[in-house]
């Protein structure tokens, strides 16, 4: 008699982000809708935070509504405090539709893109194609207002060349010419339209000369008109009044949790929406306890950027000002009485010594004792492939979260971040359940925390980078790289370790609680 296999709710419930989060800005959503849940309040960048941050507070503050920071602050805080940090990215490899799109080629209608990021553009051949994004709509004060759309239906897919016609072993392709997606066929939308070819260029002409002036051409001129009336019903508002958009093209078979005993989640974008999943969850879980920030010194906080993928480099990227700015606003909170507003003044105010402190380096202060992990997905072991990894650093799924090293620096992990991070792993909740015979099976069993593994590339083979290297000089901050382990990185279906997600989240749920009394122990710079 076959063996039941056990459920796995937290595999289950980051299948549920997945699938909610085709874009940075729906998985900034999706992350925004846990956080309103989990009693999270949003302030904007643009405010005074003088009056609204306070000791015990939780809060979370997004930049272009696909990068999002979240904190909460221990009751016990002071100015130059440490804050335990976690920080991921939103973003991952995609086709993006270009500014003008409309494009035509042997009675087909075809979609201009654009490659985002390093992608294995080979993949996203013959498969079904939804788009996702956001447009920019014209309100009726006279605003533009966000919308987010999603087209769940296959309206773009890129054919392959049957082998038949030479379709080449390795596959070889150009992205500018033959990476055109098809979105339907002419002659079906003069049937749907009711107009010989030749009406529908008249009739195009017509609406193009009696149109108002605009300084660029509209939305409907710069691409196909259908393909605007339909992200239009999606977002409840005319086509008209669409000024424009940002949009992607994604895989729409859903994310799913496979193999034999449900020991793998299937999905796009695991790189990097799985360490966004687990360091969101992993906050939230750790203010679970209503006295959890009662006699916390710290700042928890979670810094989920997009623009990875492509160097970072943005306003709302890791190498903007975001998190310094937010770290420099938060670091002096508790420098004035005046500034509190909490309903409890033992913790709200400070003491008149307090108070005439000198708080001018505060910010210094608290970038000196803080700690980022930088957490984005590793590379697990790839079984027909053995050869290209390191003998000694082969992270397994559902084996644990690979600490990621590289002695260029490439990650920005040094020994004293592989101390302070074993040991919140070892005070970590072990997982619920473990599948048989795995490495971190011992855990379930209440031996301990929750598992950790490391990871070195070859010294014959390139190494990738994260945030972790660009935050930590920018800040002084210290850092360690950290990821669950995947195969097929980059392509548009991935995999990785169902229980390694709760690993993941328990193991920073005990960074968030465990960091301040920790960090106090390991000494380097100590005289």
């Amino acid at each position: 008699m076959a063996t039941k296999v056990l459920s796995n709710p937290r595999a289950e419930d980051f299948v549920k982000f997945l699938n909610a989060s085709p874009t940075p800005f729906h998985a900034v959503r999706s992350a925004k809708e846990r956080l309103d849940k989990a009693g999270f309040k949003q302030i904007q960048e643009r405010d005074s935070w003088n009056s609204t941050l306070v000791p015990g507070g939780k809060y979370y503050v997004t930049r272009n509504a696909s990068t999002l920071i979240a904190f909460a602050i221990g009751k016990q805080w002071r100015a130059g405090n440490p804050v335990a940090m976690v920080g991921a990215h939103t973003d991952s490899p995609c086709l993006r539709v270009k500014p003008v799109s409309r494009r035509t080629g042997e009675g087909f209608l075809q979609v201009g893109v654009e490659c985002y990021g390093g992608g294995m553009w080979h993949t996203w051949f013959d498969r079904d194609l939804g788009v996702a994004g956001r447009l920019m709509v014209k309100g009726k004060d006279g605003t533009i207002e966000m919308k987010l759309v999603r087209i769940n239906r296959p309206v773009c897919r890129i054919p392959n060349l049957a082998v038949h016609f030479g379709g080449s072993v390795p596959f070889e392709f150009n992205k500018e010419t033959q990476l055109f997606p098809i979105a339907g066929l002419a002659s079906a939308e003069l049937n749907r339209t009711g107009q010989t070819a030749e009406q529908a260029k008249a009739a195009e002409s017509e609406a193009d000369k009696a149109a108002p002036f605009n300084p660029l051409r509209t939305p409907s001129q710069r691409h196909h008109p259908y393909f605007v009336e339909l992200l239009a019903e999606d977002a409840g508002c005319k086509a008209d009044d669409i000024v424009d958009f940002e949009l992607v093209l994604f895989d729409l078979q859903p994310s799913c949790i496979g193999g034999l005993n449900n020991e793998f989640v299937h999905s796009a974008r695991l790189d990097n929406l799985g360490m966004t999943y687990c360091a969101v969850e992993g906050l939230i879980q750790s203010l679970q306890s209503p006295s959890a920030l009662a006699n916390e010194h710290t700042i928890r906080m979670v810094a989920t950027f997009d623009h990875e993928e492509i160097g970072s480099t943005s306003a709302q990227g890791a190498d903007s000002n975001m998190l310094p700015a937010i770290l420099r606003r938060i670091s002096c909170v508790g420098a004035s009485s005046a500034s509190s507003t909490d309903s409890d003044a033992s913790y709200a105010k400070i003491s008149a010594s307090d108070a005439q402190d000198d708080f001018s380096t505060a910010f210094e202060q608290t970038c000196a004792t803080s700690l980022l992990v930088s957490a984005d997905m590793a590379h697990s072991i790839n079984p027909n492939y053995s050869g290209k990894y390191e003998a000694e650093h082969r992270p397994e799924m559902n084996a644990g979260t690979a600490i990621k090293i590289n002695a260029n620096v490439r990650y920005a992990t040094n020994s004293p971040g592989v101390v302070l991070l074993q040991e919140c792993a070892r005070r970590a909740t072990p997982a619920s359940f473990q599948p048989p015979g795995s490495k971190a099976a011992g855990t379930a069993a209440g031996k301990g925390g929750v598992p950790l593994q490391l990871f070195v590339v070859r010294n014959d083979c390139p190494c990738g980078s994260t945030i972790g290297p660009m935050l930590s000089a920018k800040l002084g901050v210290r850092t360690i790289d950290v990821g669950n382990p995947q195969l097929s990185m980059h392509s548009i279906r991935e995999t990785c370790g169902a229980y390694d997600v709760e690993h993941g989240i328990n193991l920073f749920d005990a960074f968030f609680e465990h960091y301040g009394e920790l960090e106090k122990k390991i000494l380097v710079d100590s005289a």
